[in-house]
């Protein structure tokens, strides 16, 4: 008993320890973003908020013309916070919440000036976000009630990776590996450099440190099969079409997990998914996005 106690609280402690460094990853990014965007539309100053009172207070409201997911909080915040850190902000939903339009999404009392200023980049940064996490919303509903799970990809907006990434959760979906650096994909190039299948799998599995993905890419069912015999446990099939995409899930039998991709919409997503493959990445979730169409107005006294 002592010593399945001792392993609960090793986990339970290397799971605090992973949670805090990825809020503190995350919470880095936010500022990044936020003082991106600030920069971009202030620059100098903000000539028109000059109009009035330095001392001037304000009070504002947040509604939605529009249905969707709410995410991106934290970045509307950190806008209004970096201009005026005395700044009150008052939420009546949370990110992954479900909005209707009319729907006041929040209050804000601060410096006047302050909250003008920061108005468009908050408002940016949260109907971009809201965007990818409604997005992401309908492609997870499409397949409601299967077992497939709807992956993201690094077709992503420049400088908001992260944050895109951090709304298709809100929405549901998966996450694929943030970039270049934390997880290992395999395609027709890396293979015909490499000398085949077999030589660079072996070759990935030696470099790829412990936690890390390895991925790789085929283009038919005998490419599944080198590599499945050369130990692959996660290969992609890019533009598969249904008979194929189920011939190989009857071809690798569980061995490994399948992920489906390329030119998959809305409307073919869920006769993807029926196939039976156990992933599916869709390049839209992040680089299609149309903004959630929010308003903030000024309340008047």
């Amino acid at each position: 008993m002592k010593n399945f106690k001792s392993i609960q609280l090793a986990l339970y402690y290397s799971f605090l320890t992973q949670f805090k460094a990825a809020v503190t990853f995350l919470t880095q990014h936010i500022r990044q973003n936020v003082q991106n965007s600030l920069d971009e539309d202030i620059n100098n100053g903000d000539l028109t908020a000059r109009l009035l009172p330095e001392t001037a207070s304000a009070r504002a409201q947040v509604i939605t013309r529009q249905s969707g997911i709410l995410c991106g909080k934290a970045w509307f915040d950190e806008c209004f916070l970096t201009l005026d850190a005395d700044c009150k902000i008052i939420w009546h939903a949370k990110d992954g919440d479900a909005i209707h339009p009319g729907q006041t999404l929040c209050k804000i009392n601060g410096s006047a000036r302050a909250l003008l200023t920061a108005e468009r980049s908050a408002l940016n940064l949260l109907q971009t976000l809201s965007g990818t996490a409604t997005t992401t919303r309908r492609y997870v509903d499409a397949v409601a009630g299967l077992s497939v799970k709807i992956m993201d990809t690094r077709k992503t907006l420049p400088g908001l990776r992260h944050a895109q990434k951090y709304a298709v959760r809100m929405g549901g979906g998966y996450n694929q590996r943030a970039g270049l650096y934390d997880g290992i994909l395999i395609k027709e190039n890396h293979i015909a450099a490499a000398g085949g299948i077999a030589a660079v799998l072996e070759a990935a599995f030696k470099l790829a440190p412990k936690g890390i993905s390895v991925q790789i890419e085929v283009e038919n069912l005998m490419q599944l099969d080198e590599a499945l015999a050369a130990g692959a446990k996660l290969i992609l099939l890019d533009n598969f079409d249904l008979d194929v995409l189920s011939a190989a899930v009857a071809q690798t039998a569980g061995r490994a997990e399948l992920e489906a991709s390329g030119g998959i919409t809305l409307s073919s997503l869920r006769e993807i998914a029926e196939t039976g493959v156990d992933r599916i990445s869709i390049g839209a979730l992040t680089k299609d996005v149309e903004a959630l169409d929010l308003s903030m107005r000024i309340i008047k006294d």
